[in-house]
């Protein structure tokens, strides 16, 4: 089966919720005074995309975000996982609300990465994606470019139930 790329992505995805990693790499420790704004950040920016039409669920720990979390070997790289109901409603939150202004002041507190920073991909609706999974996608994307199997915002793709998670 064929899946065509840029497909109505919001139509026809019952059954199924868009996962999404993004890793960015610290340029100080998260204690470090030059991070302040960006920990200062989290709790706000956190309770915005729970509140945003189109949340399902968001990587965490027990201290209420996941920056503690090493997915990648380098203590400095941190990673955010979250899952949605539409590539629509996650475009809605990262570009089209408060969320914007940190991606303004990104470069503040994060090194420009070499290699893609993000992936989406198609998650049957209940399923947690896993760090694992997610650093997977992150992977596989930044080999092969956009698939079924992990895409980008320019590039996306309906889901297909061959090309998701399970």
């Amino acid at each position: 089966m064929e899946t065509d790329v840029n497909a109505d992505i919001n139509a026809g995805n019952a059954g199924f919720h868009l996962a999404q990693i993004n890793v960015a790499q610290m340029k100080a420790p998260l204690d470090d005074p030059a991070m302040k704004r960006f920990v200062d950040w989290l709790a706000p920016i956190n309770a915005l995309a729970e509140r945003s039409p189109g949340y399902v669920w968001r990587l965490q720990t027990a201290e209420g975000d996941a920056t503690s979390l090493r997915v990648f070997d380098d203590e400095m790289m941190i990673v955010n996982m979250s899952a949605w109901e539409s590539v629509e409603a996650l475009k809605d939150y990262v570009y089209y609300s408060a969320h914007v202004e940190l991606l303004k002041e990104r470069r503040d507190w994060f090194d420009k990465m070499e290699k893609i920073h993000y992936a989406l991909w198609w998650i049957p609706a209940g399923h947690v994606p896993t760090p694992e999974e997610g650093r997977e996608r992150l992977e596989l994307l930044q080999r092969l470019g956009p698939s079924p199997r992990a895409f980008i915002f320019s590039t996306t793709f309906a889901p297909a139930a061959e090309h998701v998670a399970s």
